[in-house]
This record gives C-alpha cells, structure tokens and sequence, in this order.
C-alpha cells in the first residue's frame, strides 16, 4: 500500500479561490469589502516572512490589507490601545496579533482585548467556549485547515474513529472539538497518555500536533488510516543545512496510510487559506449575511 499524498498546498489555492468569489460577490451585492488587520510587534524574522505573506494573500483575495508594526519595545498598554482602535474600525472585520509577543507583553490579556468577532486567530475564550459547545465561532486556522483536508478528503466524517495527538489550546483541543462536531468519535492522547502508540493505531484518522520530530512510526499507524501532520520542526541536515520535518516518520508511515500530509506542502499552507477565510466569514457575520459555503465549519 502506498499512501494518497494529500497536497496542501494545492487545495489552499482553491480554498483561496473559493475566498475570493465571496469577496467578489461581498463587493458586487453588498458594496461590502472584507478587512484583515495584522499586528506585528518587534522584528522576529520568521514572523516577518509569515506577516508579508498574509498581506499579499490577502490582497490577491481582494480584500483589504491594514498592517501596523510596532518596535519590540512597545508597551503594552499603546498595543492595547491600537487593538482597541480596530475593535472600533467598521473597515476591520478580523484582527491579528502575530505571536510570539515580546516578554513584557502578556499575551492572554492581548488576546481577551480582541473583539471575539473579529478574532480571525480563533483564540479569544468566547470563541473557544462556542466552539466547545457546538456554536458558531471564529476558529483556529490550523485546525480549520485540517478539517476542511478531512473533507475533501472523506466527505462525511460521521462515525469515524479519530485520535488527536497533543492537547494544545491552539491545535489539539480545538481539532478533537471540531472532530467530534463531524461527529467522529474522538480520542486525545498526549505525553501522559498509557500506550498511546496502541491507542494512537486505532485511528482511522489521526492528527499529530505534539511538536516532537519524526515520534509516530509505522507500528502507530493503522493500515489505510490518513494520517494529518500538523508538526513542523527544522532538524540539522547533512553540510549543516536545515531541514523541515513533521511530527511523522513520513518515510516510515507513507507505505501503511492510506492518506498522508507531507511536511512542507501539507497542512501548512491552509493556515493562511483559513485565515483569509475566518475574516470573510467574520465580515459577513457583522452584516447579517450568511456564513460562506465552504469557509468554515
């Protein structure tokens, strides 16, 4: 058996595609065009590449792009007081502040500051609490990302036994709730969990997020399964050149799944997609306009 290679980054160009329809129609029906802020503070140099890469996404969609930097020094009080000026901008429909945040900056109160409507992360506890109890909610890009792979993928999810590997609030808790919402039936392992190799390989969908290198082996894995890699992780290659792989033995695990997402090309490019999609959602939400086929949960 040679696993299905589930590209990620092709179906991230059609999950774009589908994003800029909506906008079209949004602007051609309703003079309504959706917005997406993204806050950057400080000059970490991976988060620099992601941030451009959400702006020109973002206008190739044609929405609108608002981008603010801050130095690393920012106090948290002016970082407040800017989230709270795009809480109050009716041109702003979803609201991004890149992670990590400087040391002094506490993250959790960042966060709460967002507007839960216009939270595009998916991470604000009103969102997380909706999600949780079957409610719409604005949720997290990865785990969304994952979930529409599942689709296309499966269609229907009903009575699939799914096991979540990492327990995380931006991943593992959100995928097991979204999963069970498709009404999977829903196992989360982690670091303390008993025979989680056995338990991992009763899954007929498993999703790994524990962020350790290459951990799942061919024996975790069920013939057939699909297999979701949320893991990214850069290893030392020969010559001292990095490499990126997943939280899956991907030459190991291929030959026994019957789907597999690759690390790069996998999950990774359907964060941007999702995000692009959760601020259209949002900005039709804020104008009593139904959710977007397609986008969303």
């Amino acid at each position: 058996m040679t696993a299905r290679i589930i590209d990620g980054k092709a179906f991230a160009a059609t999950i774009r595609e589908r994003v800029a329809a909506h906008v079209s129609r949004l602007k051609a029906d309703h003079g309504l065009t959706p917005g997406l802020a993204v806050v950057l503070v400080g000059a970490d140099p991976a988060s620099e590449v992601y941030v451009r890469n959400k702006g020109k996404q973002t206008k190739e969609a044609g929405m609108e792009s608002f981008e603010h930097r801050l130095p690393a020094e920012t106090p948290e009080a002016d970082l407040l007081a800017l989230v709270a000026r795009l809480n109050a901008d009716p041109a702003v429909h979803g609201i991004l502040v890149q992670l990590p945040l400087p040391a002094h900056i506490d993250e959790a109160k960042v966060i709460g500051a967002i507007a839960p409507e216009k939270d595009a992360d998916g991470f604000h506890i009103s969102n997380v609490g909706l999600l949780a109890t079957g409610q719409d909610a604005l949720v997290p890009c990865t785990p969304l990302g994952c979930l529409l792979l599942l689709r296309d993928l499966h269609g229907s999810l009903a009575g699939i036994e799914a096991v979540v590997l990492g327990r995380s609030n931006i991943v593992g808790k959100p995928m097991a709730q979204l999963l069970l919402r498709e009404s999977c039936t829903v196992t989360i392992a982690h670091s303390r969990t008993k025979g989680i190799e056995a338990v991992a390989a009763r899954a007929d969908i498993l999703v790994a997020a524990v962020g350790r290198p290459e951990m799942v082996k061919a024996s975790w894995v069920k013939p057939g399964a699909t297999v979701i890699d949320v893991g990214i992780n850069r290893l030392e290659g020969e010559g001292g050149k990095a490499r990126l792989v997943g939280d899956v033995d991907f030459a190991a695990v291929a030959p026994i799944a019957g789907a597999i997402t690759p690390v790069p090309g996998g999950v990774g490019p359907m964060t941007i997609a999702c995000l692009l999609a959760n601020t259209v959602t949002a900005a039709c939400r804020a104008n009593g306009l139904p959710a977007p086929e397609g986008l969303t949960i």
